[in-house]
């Protein structure tokens, strides 16, 4: 795949995207909130991708009526995951696409997760230097699905957002790529989708 003449960023979600984290992440999940008695089903993990880890706890919390401190146990299954990082792959067809336009399109990061472990894991891949910008949790007030962390990767590269094509792996992470006026693609399938004008 070359958008070299077809659009004039790339913008990457981490997790599910750039690497294959997402099953470390869930054992980290478990192994933490079953020390809180709370419960956090596989479906439901994988469903709510892309929310900040501090906002599913105050979720999960509200819902099965669980008090605790979102921020420390958020911390402690960042830990738990980091304690794993040894084992986190790339998500090889998304990671030949960001080295493949290197150099060619301004590239950025664009996650819910956390800054330092968003950045643990492209240096674990061997990608961290290609981006020219890595947006996280802390960036936004707002979170996907709503379009902020995108917009805020399109305002660091300083392109017009609907000259951007983002690459996610969820329905929440699309539907902000959507909601941002993006093209995007859906690196399940690799299918990519224009932006709603015809600005890709």
């Amino acid at each position: 795949m070359d958008f070299v003449g077809q659009y004039d960023a790339l913008i990457f979600d981490c997790d599910g995207t750039l690497t294959d984290s997402m099953p470390l992440h869930y054992v980290a999940w478990r192994e933490t909130l079953d020390r809180y008695g709370i419960d956090f089903p596989e479906p439901r993990f994988y469903a709510m991708g892309g929310v900040p880890s501090v906002q599913i706890i105050e979720i999960l919390c509200n819902e099965q009526g669980v008090s605790g401190d979102a921020k420390a146990i958020a911390a402690e299954k960042e830990a738990g995951f980091l304690e794993t990082i040894d084992r986190l792959r790339g998500n090889e067809p998304v990671c030949h696409i960001a080295r493949r336009h290197h150099g060619k399109l301004p590239m950025a990061v664009a996650s819910g997760g956390i800054r330092s472990v968003v950045i643990d894991q492209l240096l674990k891949i061997e990608l961290h230097s290609l981006f020219d910008a890595i947006v996280a949790a802390e960036d936004t007030a707002r979170h996907k699905p709503e379009p902020d962390v995108f917009l805020e990767a399109a305002r660091r590269l300083q392109v017009t957002p609907t000259r951007c094509l983002v690459f996610e792996d969820t329905d929440i992470g699309i539907t902000a790529a959507r909601r941002a006026g993006m093209g995007y693609c859906d690196v399940r399938s690799m299918a990519v989708v224009p932006p709603p004008a015809s600005g890709g």
